[in-house]
């Protein structure tokens, strides 16, 4: 995606009647991405990134991340060799290099939880992810080891959501009908703060976001109970 120039955000501005506040805010956020794009982080050395290299961009200047995952473990927690066995399962490569670059930049991007200004990161996962067998046991033992000891870490805050089939927030109700009954449907998200004072969602999005994050918190297992839910999952392997 190449970058958005200023008279282009003017234009679009102006063709669809923008207030001042909007196109100030998008100028600055056209600007800040143009800057990044000059830094030419280490992920631009990593064509396997493909989709998530603006992820992984925002990732590197974000303050807290949040998120709220139901079937897989946050990239930044994964070992080596875990994300190694999800990129061979996925499909999307054949070549064993390619295979082995995607891992080293999952590895680099985990970075930021023991730099001088490490990321804080608050994650909520489904229960069932302990006991994925991505790989093999050996595999998954290591991964739940690994994981139990980020939990000890001032900078990753991790929660577990039990099996049984409890609503939280983090349902969707959607309706098919006027007349039909709401279906609900889980829903996993990342959200990303920056330390820049402008953002890619309204404010009233962003607080409605965290509110319904710190919600999924809230009925999810504490912080020990997480722990303990991660210990017995090892000792079942």
């Amino acid at each position: 995606m190449p970058a958005i120039r200023d008279p282009d955000v003017l234009a679009l501005c102006k063709l669809y009647g923008a207030e001042e506040h909007i196109l100030d805010m998008l100028l600055r956020l056209a600007r800040a991405d143009r800057e990044r794009r000059k830094a030419q982080g280490w992920w631009n050395d990593y064509p396997e990134l493909r989709s998530q290299v603006e992820y992984v961009a925002l990732e590197e200047v974000a303050t807290p991340v949040r998120t709220h995952q139901l079937t897989v473990l946050p990239g930044l927690f994964q070992t080596p060799d875990h994300a190694r066995a999800l990129a061979v399962g996925c499909g999307t490569w054949e070549d064993p290099d390619e295979i082995e670059r995607f891992v080293e930049a999952r590895v680099a991007r985990q970075d930021r939880l023991t730099s001088s200004d490490p990321i804080h990161v608050w994650a909520v996962i489904g229960e069932a992810t302990l006991h994925q067998e991505v790989g093999d046991r050996d595999v998954l033992r290591d991964q739940l080891t690994h994981l139990l000891a980020l939990t000890h870490r001032p900078t990753s805050s991790f929660r577990c959501c039990p099996s049984e089939p409890v609503r939280t927030p983090a349902w969707q109700a959607r309706s098919t009908s006027s007349r039909s009954r709401s279906q609900e449907r889980w829903t996993s998200y990342t959200s990303i703060r920056r330390p820049l004072p402008c953002g890619l969602e309204s404010e009233k999005d962003s607080t409605r976001h965290s509110v319904i994050f710190d919600r999924v918190v809230r009925r999810a297992l504490a912080q020990a109970d997480s722990r303990a839910l991660i210990s017995r999952a090892i000792e079942g392997i």
